[in-house]
């Protein structure tokens, strides 16, 4: 689904240095990193007016805790501390190649779990120089009403939505019309998830 003329990307990036540097904010377990990651990247920095992308490498989501109803869990199954270090280096060396893409391990330092206001929040705390953009698929924009304090983000950042296989949107939602959800016109719809690459994996 796609909405009207304000929700669209506007392409390329600012020469001007007097104003924020604009970064994007792509998070997730890259749990593994695949070319749908690296793709998307790609395509971001080179046709959007992002200065810099930060992928997020995340130690948990609490959305895709099993077992539990409000998207928490005090067990093992959506904690990825064990192979956080390694998912790091994959997803560094997955990017390395590509221009004002970076890998970010600050998710690890905050509370747990990493609710992406709580992260957005810090950075701003952090890098109050910066003007960051989030970077979520389609699928999740979806289901934003159920993200924690999803008001507050809404609000106060720009959300870049790319489109993801099987995602549903509600016409009818507000969220939907905010003039800071901008979708990706044109970006590539990879057909692959780290989901899915682990199923493969555990059948070998």
């Amino acid at each position: 689904m796609r909405m009207n003329a304000e929700n669209k990307i506007v392409h390329r990036k600012s020469s001007n240095r007097k104003s924020p540097i604009k970064v994007g904010v792509y998070g997730g377990s890259f749990n593994p990193v695949h070319y749908g990651h690296v793709g998307l990247a790609k395509w971001v920095m080179e046709r959007t007016d992002l200065d810099e992308l930060w992928l997020m490498v995340s130690p948990l989501n609490p959305l895709k805790a099993s077992g539990s109803a409000n998207g928490l869990t005090s067990g093992s199954a959506n904690d990825l501390t064990s192979n956080f270090e390694q998912r790091l280096a994959a997803v560094r060396e997955a990017v390395r190649d590509i221009p004002g893409v970076k890998v970010s391990d600050f998710e690890f330092s905050l509370p747990r779990p990493s609710y992406t206001a709580n992260t957005l929040r810090a950075l701003q705390l952090a890098y109050p120089e910066y003007d960051f953009t989030l970077v979520i698929g389609e699928d999740n924009l979806a289901i934003f009403d159920k993200w924690r304090e999803y008001e507050y983000i809404l609000a106060n950042f720009r959300i870049f939505v790319y489109p993801r296989k099987g995602a549903i949107l509600n016409s009818q939602s507000p969220i939907l019309h905010s003039k800071n959800v901008v979708f990706l016109e044109g970006a590539p719809l990879f057909n692959i998830s780290s989901t899915e690459l682990r199923a493969r994996q555990a059948k070998r």
